[in-house]
């Protein structure tokens, strides 16, 4: 499994937007849900500071994410657009594999 991780400031006026949108049932996930290989998202709310986040998207491979990119590029960049205004930053963290137990 791979896991792309980002760290977001929402806006604080538009934090409820943000968490529609970036939510396991927002349209980010719809979106990947369209394609095989998506496993599920998260979204974390710091409980110290209330407008960061973080996304967690879980792949079974980076193929399949790169898959997805390239399938449904029209529909992620507008997505992408859209959700622009309810953040103030937003930093990609890594893409990180999980290890199998030892």
């Amino acid at each position: 499994m791979v896991q792309y991780i980002w760290e977001f400031e929402a806006r604080p006026e538009k934090i409820a937007d943000f968490e529609r949108f970036y939510s396991a049932s927002g349209p980010w996930a719809a979106l990947f849900r369209r394609c095989p290989g998506f496993l599920g998202t998260s979204l974390l709310r710091d409980a110290e500071s209330p407008a960061r986040f973080l996304t967690i998207d879980r792949w079974d491979s980076a193929a399949s994410r790169h898959a997805m990119r390239e399938q449904f590029s029209a529909e992620y960049e507008t997505l992408d657009r859209d959700c622009e205004a309810l953040t103030e930053s937003e930093t990609r963290i890594g893409v990180f594999e999980s290890q199998p137990a030892t």
